[in-house]
């Protein structure tokens, strides 16, 4: 017994000379690497006291530094930035739905402003800017060199006033200019409709108002088409949705689901991840969903996106969307000011990182390009039928009420193939939906 305290005791004791050892050179390597940071500090100093001193022309000292801090938080990711009092007064604007501008949502792309989407109704969407556009310049000033909060506040102006934006665009040859009126932004962050026996849930940005929106906007289109036994599933429209709140996602994806995870967010440290659970209750009875998404679909809408798809709740046709899977927290600075900082990555319920790679479709569907001059097709058979022949026999199998239902699903096939004209990703997915309505309800 001695001896085990014994040869525990001198156990411990080797154990405490060990980790003196060990813990030696991290302090001292720690001390240095912090010599480093004051000396850099230091630095940096010196040169803001010789910009103040000996530049050209006399510097604004709080415009420098506001430019310093600016240019650390970019050289992190497109998405970290230093936002001025006014930008962050803007920012908490844009969350409430309605603000002044163009109607854009854009990121930095190699030093210039790319246009993640625009948004629905808005005069970007009017003058026709797509998502993945370059803006070059604006009013003829090149934007290479500004960081983005500069070239956005470039972009920003009184309402009613012109803006020319210089835009280069994949597939075109030459960069061309597009000429566009500012005008107030106002968000519906949810349009409902109803496309033949499906309804359509368009959701444009996660703001304050979406989930308000979605759950009044379905209820209604629900009582309007009779009840929900008369609808046949739901087109969740996430296309150009450039995202928005996280806890708006988290909303509209458990508005869907009975349970399981909607996404997890995990950060530099591994207590700070936080996992997000579907709650019971889903808002379609089980009813068939599909997602559509594109190349302007980002950050939220792929948190909606791949939580339906990876708890297979939904079937996601359209084409990959655009890969922002960092969790961006915007913290208040002295000054009425703030910081975004990228503070962690989003992950699906699987466990699929979005960042970078996207939400790749179930079915990839092209939106096929319109090009001027193009004839559109026909939607009606070009071929006679028997019907159409004089003096053919008539159908005497069927009920007046069979043949009325049967030329009613004739109409809306025929709504279908017209829609296919104006919207093919849409269509597609009313058929989709016509397909899994037909194999009956899920077990």
């Amino acid at each position: 017994m001695k001896k085990f305290a014994l040869a525990a005791a001198t156990g411990s004791v080797l154990g405490l000379l060990a980790t003196t050892q060990i813990a030696g050179p991290l302090i001292a390597q720690e001390a240095d690497r912090n010599t480093t940071v004051y000396e850099q500090l230091d630095l940096f100093g010196d040169i803001f006291e010789r910009i103040r001193a000996q530049y050209v022309e006399e510097v604004d000292s709080a415009k420098l530094i506001e430019a310093a801090i600016n240019g650390m938080l970019t050289s992190l990711d497109p998405h970290s930035s230093y936002l001025s009092p006014d930008a962050a007064d803007d920012m908490r604007v844009q969350t409430r739905g309605e603000f002044g501008g163009l109607g854009i949502e854009v990121t930095q792309q190699d030093g210039w402003v790319k246009v993640v989407s625009p948004m629905d109704g808005t005069p970007a969407d009017a003058a026709g800017i797509q998502s993945g556009d370059l803006i070059t310049a604006v009013d003829g000033e090149s934007l290479m060199g500004y960081t983005l909060d500069e070239a956005v506040d470039l972009m920003r102006g009184p309402v009613g006033s012109e803006i020319l934006i210089t835009v280069v665009r994949e597939g075109v040859s030459e960069p061309f200019e597009v000429s566009i009126i500012r005008d107030t932004i106002k968000l519906t962050a949810v349009r409902v409709r109803q496309e033949g026996d499906s309804i359509v849930l368009r959701i444009t940005t996660f703001n304050d108002q979406t989930m308000t929106n979605l759950s009044d906007g379905l209820a209604k289109q629900i009582e309007e088409a009779g009840g929900i036994d008369k609808v046949n599933g739901v087109i969740i429209d996430l296309r150009n949705n450039p995202g928005g709140l996280l806890n708006q996602a988290v909303f509209v994806a458990d508005a869907f689901l009975e349970e399981g995870e909607i996404v997890s967010t995990r950060g530099r440290n591994p207590q700070d991840g936080e996992r997000f659970n579907a709650a019971a209750g889903d808002l379609t009875s089980g009813l068939p969903i599909v997602v559509l998404i594109n190349g302007g679909s980002a950050s939220a809408s792929e948190i909606v996106a791949g939580a339906l798809q990876d708890h297979r709740r939904a079937i996601v046709i359209g084409t990959k969307s655009f890969g922002k899977g960092s969790v961006q927290t915007v913290m208040p600075l002295r000054g009425d000011g703030a910081m975004r900082l990228t503070t962690a990555r989003y992950y699906t319920p699987s466990g699929r990182s979005i960042q970078a790679l996207g939400i790749q479709p179930d079915i990839i569907v092209q939106q096929p390009v319109a090009h001027p001059g193009d004839e559109p097709e026909t939607t009606t058979s070009q071929f006679r039928s028997e019907a159409d022949l004089r003096g053919s026999l008539n159908n005497d199998s069927l009920t007046e009420d069979e043949i009325r239902q049967i030329e009613e699903d004739r109409a809306r096939a025929e709504a279908t193939a017209a829609l296919r004209e104006e919207d093919y990703q849409l269509a597609y997915a009313i058929d989709i939906l016509k397909g899994l309505s037909a194999l009956g309800p899920r077990n």
